[in-house]
């Protein structure tokens, strides 16, 4: 084996090895790659038909007059016109990661944050040079060079589990910012592979930037519940305007990345869940290395244990708020949409099994944002919105996004009429 590259008969930790030196809290290069090669499935892309762009600027021009008139909602944010960008899948994942790297920033250094709590002296100190490390099987990892050297193994302790333990705990800091890329990029693939657009996972994105739409995706759903194309479009832009609209008023905005900030400082992961893993794994055996990937990719990996009990607070919190913007989007989706597409009933309903079924990238967003976008939710929000409508009238509805004290609590989204009643607004009779 060359002395140069003592990963080179280990493929994957040798990959690991280069981008050691040169990566962050994040290994964005990783998670870019792997982002596109789930988006693309390893095959070229086209670029987007420039018919397909003058087709959605009409459309979506209709439907901003149509939301304006029945909401009262501006799509301008801070006085920044909108617009809707057909885009293909390496495109839109390239941008989603941008969008979303200070989310998984922040738990990078909240992990970082809690490794550095729980660091004791009695790991004992750091050897210097190339000691060989406690773990048989492992010796390739030896000799990587001065920037690994601080991954070094320690001193062998006079247990043997506590050595095992030890070294596992640096690898652990060395693999962070590798298990936070693939987490990121494994996310974003996947959602590339089933989003309409920008909003079907109701993130704010960076003000002023474009509304992402995949008219690939949409063609492919239109296919196969022989749909109207340009109906399903519209219903898009319909959905992806009403959701930024929303997310543009600024007090909403600011409560839901508040609630996410405090959802991701509430993590404290277990590192005893990736040891576990890693020791499991024999590294001259390649077929074992597959597993390897796997850990990498898995988010249950990266948190470890859950935040307790202020974790349960703030999901429920997140759940209230989520569900309230997702039951109101469907009302203004299903308003326009019954009055201007044709054949709305079976494009409603086609939307619905849509969202009813799981997709991969689930399990990510509901442990790494704590939003879970399962049919329950949807039925709690549009619930709300329903007995809204019933009690008030849509002038109800009017309230919703007025002022940050009016937007509903969580017992309040299972109880419409007391949220009416805590806002003083008339019900019908």
């Amino acid at each position: 084996m060359s002395q140069e590259n003592p990963f080179g008969g280990i493929p994957f930790f040798g990959d690991i090895a280069r981008m050691m030196g040169r990566q962050g809290p994040v290994a964005w290069e990783a998670a870019t790659q792997l982002a596109l090669a789930i988006a693309t499935e390893g095959e070229p892309e086209a670029n987007v038909d420039p018919i397909e762009r003058i087709r959605l600027e009409q459309l979506a021009r209709v439907a901003e007059v149509q939301i304006n008139g029945t909401t009262g909602l501006s799509v301008d944010i801070d006085g920044q016109p909108v617009t809707i960008e057909p885009v293909n899948r390496t495109m839109w994942v390239l941008r989603t990661i941008e969008a979303y790297k200070p989310r998984f920033e922040a738990l990078a250094h909240q992990i970082a944050a809690n490794e550095a709590t729980s660091d004791s002296p009695a790991d004992g100190p750091v050897t210097e040079g190339n000691a060989e490390p406690p773990v048989p099987g492992l010796e390739d990892l030896v000799g990587l060079g001065d920037e690994l050297g601080r991954f070094d193994a320690p001193a062998a302790p006079e247990d043997p589990d506590d050595a095992v333990d030890s070294w596992l705990s640096s690898m652990l800091g060395m693999l962070s910012p590798m298990l936070l890329g693939m987490t990121a990029g494994s996310l974003v693939g996947h959602l590339s592979r089933d989003n309409f657009g920008t909003y079907d996972l109701p993130l704010p994105r960076p003000v002023g930037a474009s509304i992402m739409v995949l008219p690939s995706v949409i063609d492919a759903f239109a296919g196969e519940w022989d749909l109207d194309g340009d109906g399903v479009r519209l219903a898009v832009c319909l959905h992806e305007l009403t959701f930024h609209a929303v997310l543009g008023t600024p007090h909403v905005r600011a409560r839901l990345d508040s609630l996410l900030a405090d959802y991701t400082a509430s993590f404290h992961p277990d590192p005893d869940v990736l040891e576990r893993h890693l020791g499991a794994i024999d590294p001259s055996n390649p077929e074992a290395l597959a597993s390897f990937q796997q850990i990498l990719g898995s988010p249950d990996i990266i948190v470890g244990a859950t935040g307790g009990p202020e974790q349960v607070r703030l999901r429920a919190q997140i759940d209230a708020l989520v569900a309230v913007m997702i039951g109101y989007v469907d009302h203004t989706v299903d308003t326009i949409g019954s009055r201007l597409i044709d054949d709305y009933p079976r494009i409603a309903e086609a939307l619905v099994r849509r969202r009813v079924s799981a997709s991969d990238a689930d399990e990510f967003t509901s442990r790494l944002f704590g939003i879970e976008l399962g049919q329950e939710l949807v039925d709690r929000g549009r619930s709300f919105i329903a007995g809204v409508v019933e009690r008030s009238g849509e002038t109800g509805l009017t309230r919703l996004w007025s002022a940050e004290p009016d937007l509903p609590t969580v017992a309040e989204v299972d109880a419409p009429g007391l949220w009416l009643a805590r806002i003083d607004l008339d019900v019908e009779g």
